[in-house]
């Protein structure tokens, strides 16, 4: 089947759907999905949101702000009472009194911002005042790639996952797991140590891919690496076997009908409920990527990255907004992906950072244009964790950013200890980002020496977040960002016009 949802799961969307709008009477409501993959700061994008918009922040070009027509903005208890609660004051915490990067996403997480303004129609002002409720829903990205395992069956999940296994980036970081699959025979009886050890070797070589050095980004399954309170379930206890394209339908009581079995409970009972629950409710969608890592990590990483973000974008509900289309089916109408942690690079850079991820997500975006999205691309920087100065270098002034690495960060042989300020020079991006992309959709080991070559004098570092600065009266002004009042200008602001 290719379709995600059956019908008699579309009729289940649509009696949540008829729910939700009947509460929606009396206050409006937006729910704003917030997702990305691994280290695309998901975390930090949701606690800045919400302490700009409570605290007044500095947002010039989100419309409703900057012309002082939102009165308000407050916490308030959730409309979905059996999901966790996204832990906004925790994660303020260590932003602002530790200097610390919140824990990453582990699972769906939701937060009700209500949001009070007057109308910028004089009409709708003559009314009385506006007000919007915004639910925020967290979750991690390598959940989306689960999405299209909906429509595919055991035997083609096992044939392109070992495809990419046996890809040239792969290949070495997957032989343990290649080699004791080897070892196994799909026909033999089935038995519990032997799907362990073999999902516990796939899991390993997900990992791997996923590290730091390699920088993958096509991990299904997603919850592999994120199992929370499933981990050591059968639903999460298998992998894919090497099948012949013209097998027979494998025998009850083989490994490989064990396999199948719970490779189907985990679309049952983990992606099914995911979609159903969560993704197929959302009106809007924030993307976040981390295109400054797969650069580090080379071509492999950046082509596996645009590929991911197109399966990201296949499992979407894009469409055009109508009264009629938000009540009886949830649409996804507004689509914005952004290059995150543009703090990173001088903002001489920012236009080509953006550029870079227009390139990635260009096949996304037509087909989400074409559904009736609107779609915007955005370099930002949620938290804002570095300055901009000038420096001399050998006579020559280059742009440079001011911060405090992380302890433990490493540039030309100094090894940094978290409370030291340095001023560097990040580099330049590409100017031209098909450069970039011809050398990425040609990867080969002829290729990648010159990939680096373009990437060489580039320097990418983890910052601490900043000492916030105080007004004379002693007030902790907002986290300082770049260009999320842009962001949120986009996904909210013509429901508070």
């Amino acid at each position: 089947m290719n379709r995600l949802t059956t019908l008699t799961e579309e009729t289940r969307l649509t009696l949540a759907n008829l729910a939700d709008a009947a509460t929606d009477l009396a206050v409006p409501s937006v729910r704003l999905g917030v997702t990305g993959l691994a280290r695309a700061g998901k975390t930090v994008f949701l606690t800045a949101l919400v302490h700009n918009l409570v605290h007044g922040g500095r947002l010039p070009l989100f419309a409703a702000a900057a012309g002082h027509r939102m009165t308000g903005a407050q916490l308030k208890p959730q409309p979905d009472d059996a999901v966790p609660r996204f832990d906004y004051e925790a994660h303020v915490h260590a932003l602002i009194k530790d200097r610390v990067w919140p824990a990453s996403t582990r699972q769906v997480s939701e937060l009700r911002l209500t949001i009070d303004y007057e109308s910028a129609s004089y009409f709708y002002r003559k009314l009385g005042p506006g007000r919007l409720h915004l639910d925020l829903i967290d979750y991690p990205g390598e959940w989306l790639l689960d999405l299209p395992l909906l429509g595919k069956d055991y035997a083609t999940f096992s044939a392109e996952a070992l495809q990419r296994a046996l890809a040239s980036s792969r290949a070495q970081i997957a032989e343990p797991f290649l080699n004791t699959l080897a070892a196994t025979d799909p026909d033999a009886p089935e038995s519990e140590p032997a799907a362990q050890k073999l999902a516990a070797c796939f899991k390993d070589y997900l990992a791997a891919c996923r590290a730091d050095a390699h920088a993958l980004s096509m991990l299904p399954p997603g919850r592999f690496l994120m199992p929370g309170d499933l981990d050591g379930s059968p639903a999460l206890t298998f992998a894919p076997l090497d099948l012949p394209a013209d097998a027979a339908p494998a025998r009850t009581g083989t490994l490989r009908a064990m396999m199948e079995r719970r490779y189907e409970a985990y679309k049952s009972h983990v992606v099914r409920p995911f979609f159903r629950d969560h993704f197929a409710r959302l009106d809007r969608q924030i993307v976040l990527v981390d295109v400054l890592h797969a650069l580090n990590a080379g071509p492999h990483a950046v082509a596996d990255l645009e590929v991911a973000l197109s399966e990201v974008l296949g499992a979407f509900r894009p469409g055009r907004r109508s009264w009629l289309s938000s009540i009886l089916t949830r649409r996804i109408d507004r689509i914005l992906f952004a290059a995150t942690k543009a703090d990173h690079l001088h903002r001489t850079d920012h236009d080509r950072l953006q550029a870079i991820l227009k390139r990635l997500v260009a096949r996304a975006e037509n087909r989400a244009r074409f559904k009736g999205a609107e779609v915007e691309v955005l370099a930002m920087a949620a938290v804002r964790a570095t300055r901009e100065a000038t420096v001399k270098h050998r006579g020559e002034e280059l742009p440079a950013i001011l911060g405090t690495p992380l302890p433990g960060e490493r540039l030309n042989g100094d090894t940094y200890d978290g409370g030291t300020e340095i001023a560097m020079f990040p580099g330049d991006l590409p100017q031209d980002p098909e450069s970039l992309f011809a050398k990425v959709d040609s990867v080969s080991e002829e290729t990648r020496p010159s990939f680096q070559a373009a990437q060489a004098n580039l320097q990418f570092l983890r910052f601490r977040p900043p000492e916030l600065d105080t007004t004379a009266e002693g007030l902790t002004l907002s986290l300082p960002h770049i260009r999320l009042d842009r962001a949120l200008e986009f996904l909210i602001g013509d429901r508070l016009a």
